[in-house]
């Protein structure tokens, strides 16, 4: 990435802006020394807007409990007050290079299952830490040039066992217990890399209880999930199972660990290696259009609900 000076936020020199979000700025910045940093500026207009400050500082708390490689770093906070209350956090993170899963293009489906692998490890890092991300999903996940991942975006993470008084989590990838306000779990983290990977192969969306267009209304309880191995031929029997499992219903259904995730991934992987050569992935362009019925055409990003 080329960099260029345009001007100076706290003290660190502007070199880039790399995207916006809900009332937020990212920024590339550099500081004395040379060093290059992510700066997230997230502004407050009006007070229905706390909840993005808060979100802002929970990703910089949460970040703080764990340094594994797979999990962005956050470095410094910075509160900047109006006239009473605190109206800009300012967050210093590590800069990350890359495509969002949504967007990353694999040579084949064992490239594909080695950055999930990845996915699996920086989760159960968080989980050993006591923690659980709450809304993984592809543009959470950054894939740097070489294939080396980054977990991104803490701001609905949450200590295990935390029960939220609102539904919080993406639609596409929301585990019922998110939607049901029960207590959150690493198993809630299975579901959402379920719901990831179903997309991932399918380019269609797992049905999750959350309907697009009205969200805490009318829960879908009947539809069911179509395997993805009856979508594309190309997922393997392993892998295929291994989704089903993690999109099941009830938490307890759901593998138990991350570790186990991963190491039937690694099961999936063998199953591709027996065959003459890896197949290429089906990627969205090469898959059968969904529907206009099909849950897969709404785009929604992440929620956080009174209900």
């Amino acid at each position: 990435m080329a960099y260029s000076t345009s001007m100076r936020v706290l003290g660190y020199e502007v070199v880039a802006t790399l995207g916006y979000g809900a009332r937020s700025t990212i920024f590339a910045v550099r500081d004395q020394t040379g060093q290059v940093y992510a700066l997230k500026r997230v502004v407050k207009q009006e007070e229905s807007d706390q909840r993005f400050l808060n979100q802002a500082i929970i990703e910089h708390e949460v970040a703080q409990q764990f340094s594994h490689v797979t999990l962005r770093r956050s470095y410094k906070l910075y509160r900047q007050r109006g006239l009473i209350r605190v109206k800009e956090i300012y967050v210093l993170m590590e800069l990350v290079e890359g495509d969002t899963l949504e967007h990353y293009q694999p040579k084949d489906m064992i490239e594909l299952l080695e950055v999930c692998q990845q996915v699996a490890q920086g989760l159960k890092a968080m989980h050993d830490a006591g923690y659980v991300h709450a809304d993984m999903k592809p543009s959470n996940v950054l894939v740097a040039p070489g294939g080396k991942v980054k977990i991104i975006d803490y701001g609905q993470s949450c200590p295990c066992g935390t029960v939220k008084q609102r539904i919080q989590g993406t639609p596409d990838y929301i585990a019922p217990e998110q939607v049901l306000r029960h207590a959150i779990s690493p198993q809630t983290d299975v579901f959402n890399l379920g719901a990831t990977m179903y997309w991932l192969l399918t380019k269609q969306h797992v049905p999750t209880l959350l309907p697009k267009g009205k969200p805490g209304m009318n829960l879908r309880t009947e539809e069911t999930c179509r395997p993805p191995d009856d979508i594309n031929a190309e997922v393997p029997p392993a892998l295929s199972s291994l989704i089903m499992h993690c999109v099941a219903r009830e938490p307890s259904d759901r593998p138990g660990t991350m570790a186990l995730v991963h190491d039937r991934m690694a099961l999936a992987i063998a199953q591709l290696k027996t065959k003459h050569s890896p197949r290429p992935l089906l990627l969205a362009d090469s898959l059968p259009e969904p529907s206009m019925s099909d849950s897969s055409i709404d785009t929604m990003g992440s929620i956080d609900l009174d209900s």
